[in-house]
């Protein structure tokens, strides 16, 4: 009697991958520190063709003018570093749907990156672990912001609040009842024009406070201690000197803080603000008071709430 012959398993050519909105720095973390905000994100569409090259044939959404040219696009840069880092014989056809608008301080360019990778990696003969995906979108990060920062990349990739150092991503654990409160006021802030307002002189305690704020909120985290993070979510260093660039900043800060929060400061480089909260409830609350706030300096807003421990990129 013959066996019967067992089919080879067939490779898909096309994937699809959303990654959602992050809270970059967390105020206390800059470029190192970030978490991941359900309720927006990036999809992206990736076809592996038989061409060395990446080619973008579509963007829609809520930003449509972005570059076309795969190197001068954060997405597309992020598969050509993936393509030749690798060494692939193939290369990549992509369409992008944009779902973060750029310059809002949400993680607009990284979301792009990481759908982008994580679609790709679908298509690999051999798939890589999330991880691994991280120097890629590294790459691309850097045509948006100028810098190899990964702060909104690693929880894209890892979901939840992690630290991203140069070469490693460490997730953090936080208590699955704590929730963010994200707002963003339709206003645009360019991240290199944010970045610019760091320039000039930092005093050496500056550094010491900041450590000192960032180390309590991550021992806070790992303990599910909600007084430690309280005493340490305070941005000494970077808000001082971007919040002027964000109108009613000190009024929707207030706001957060008026309902509870954990604490409250700028999301990535702006103009979005984001408040930390013990509950769902309190967040909720908080977030209508943060809108009315941007309404009352002249701004409509959007608003999210969501877990802290929120979602990695996903595969459709």
């Amino acid at each position: 009697m013959l066996k019967e012959q067992s089919s080879p398993l067939v490779r898909a050519d096309v994937a699809i991958a959303e990654a959602y909105a992050s809270v970059g720095n967390v105020g206390i973390g800059f470029d190192i520190l970030g978490h991941t905000v359900e309720g927006a994100g990036d999809r992206a569409d990736v076809r592996r063709i038989a061409e060395r090259e990446v080619r973008i044939v579509a963007i829609d959404g809520v930003i449509t003018d972005l570059p076309m040219a795969a190197a001068e696009n954060t997405a597309g840069a992020a598969l050509l570093s993936m393509m030749h880092g690798l060494a692939l014989p193939f290369g990549f056809e992509l369409t992008l749907h944009k779902g973060i608008a750029l310059g809002s301080g949400m993680g607009g360019s990284a979301a792009s990156c990481v759908a982008a990778v994580v679609a790709a990696n679908e298509l690999l003969d051999e798939p890589l672990p999330r991880e691994a995906l991280y120097p890629f979108a590294l790459d691309g990060e850097v045509v948006a912001s100028g810098s190899r920062h990964g702060d909104n990349l690693g929880p894209m990739l890892l979901g939840g609040l992690v630290l991203a150092t140069e070469h490693r991503l460490v997730r953090i654990p936080v208590p699955a009842e704590w929730h963010c409160a994200l707002v963003h006021p339709h206003v645009v802030l360019e991240t290199r024009k944010a970045r610019a307002a760091l320039a000039g002189h930092y005093a050496l305690g500056e550094f010491v406070a900041q450590s000192a704020n960032l180390a309590m909120v991550l021992a806070g985290c790992y303990r599910g201690d909600a007084a430690l993070v309280r005493d340490g979510l305070s941005d000494v260093l970077v808000e001082p000197r971007r919040a002027p660039l964000i109108p009613g900043f000190a009024q929707v800060k207030q706001a957060a803080l008026d309902h509870g929060a954990l604490g409250a400061s700028i999301s990535g480089a702006g103009p979005s603000v984001f408040g930390w909260f013990e509950d769902r409830d309190s967040a909720a609350a908080a977030a209508r008071d943060m809108h009315a706030a941007f309404l009352a300096a002249g701004h409509p807003s959007d608003v999210l709430v969501a877990p802290i421990d929120g979602p990695a990129a996903r595969v459709l």
